[in-house]
């Protein structure tokens, strides 16, 4: 049976990978929102044929060239910062007005989002990414 210091060893050395894949997941699921707005897909009709110029359709432009650059893990840091403020103006602009809590205002994901992209300002994207593949060829 697995010792407790043994177990936290484990996890710990996967604590890198599992940030990688938090990073490819999330930046997937923002990418999401730009490619629905953009390109069609997933079919979203609320969010159809957004214009450019909108507030949406720039923040449609920064998920969908956002999402994939944070997906791939390139310039991640400042693409997380860019990111991260986005989603901070979207609950302020969006949510904020309609109540205090985001239980309340149906901003709970832009708060999460916001303070996940935050968090990989500091983290970096970890080993499974373009960032950390051109530091090794350095």
């Amino acid at each position: 049976m697995a010792t407790e210091a043994t177990l936290n060893a484990t996890l710990n050395s996967w604590a890198p990978r599992v940030l990688s894949v938090l990073r490819i997941v999330t930046g997937l699921e923002l990418m999401q929102h730009g490619t629905a707005k953009f390109l069609g897909f997933p079919v979203v009709p609320a969010l159809a044929n957004a214009s450019v110029t909108s507030l949406s359709g720039m923040a449609g432009v920064l998920e969908l060239i956002g999402g994939a650059l944070f997906t791939i893990g390139l310039f991640t840091r400042p693409v997380a910062f860019v990111l991260s403020g986005l989603l901070a103006a979207a609950y302020f602009i969006a949510h904020a007005t309609r109540g205090f809590f985001p239980i309340v205002n149906s901003g709970e994901l832009a708060v999460l989002y916001c303070f996940v992209f935050f968090y990989f300002v500091f983290a970096g994207p970890g080993p499974w990414s373009v960032d950390a593949a051109m530091r090794r060829d350095s």
